[in-house]
């Protein structure tokens, strides 16, 4: 891919349904069927989009995951920062253990 090409935009739309949009060549739709996207058909073109109804979760963790593909795959793209998933929250840290005696060794008993 050159510098001066477009990006692939992946976006969520008027109505709420997640879409791309861009220069598309076979392999970038290989990619984004990989990530859940569906190619549809409509009047001017094709019309490329996640399943409706699947939660805005899923459809952030999908597009994502398509942009990070994408973009690993050398692409330009342009994902929406309302498409980003939620930082995963701070993993617990165990409670600190500290240091016991050692060990005392076992006393040996002769017959």
């Amino acid at each position: 891919m050159t510098s001066g090409t477009k990006p692939i935009r992946i976006v969520r739309g008027r109505g709420g349904e997640v879409e791309v949009d861009g220069p598309l060549d076979a392999f970038a739709g290989q990619i984004l069927r990989r990530a859940g996207f569906r190619f549809e058909p409509v009047l001017r073109g094709t019309w490329v989009r996640l399943p409706f109804d699947l939660g805005r979760a899923w459809e952030n963790e999908h597009a994502s995951w398509a942009a990070e593909m994408l973009t690993g795959a050398r692409y330009p793209v342009h994902l929406d920062p309302d498409l980003r998933p939620a930082s995963p929250a701070t993993p617990a840290q165990p409670p600190a253990v500290t240091a016991g005696p050692p060990p005392r060794p076992h006393a040996h008993r002769r017959p």
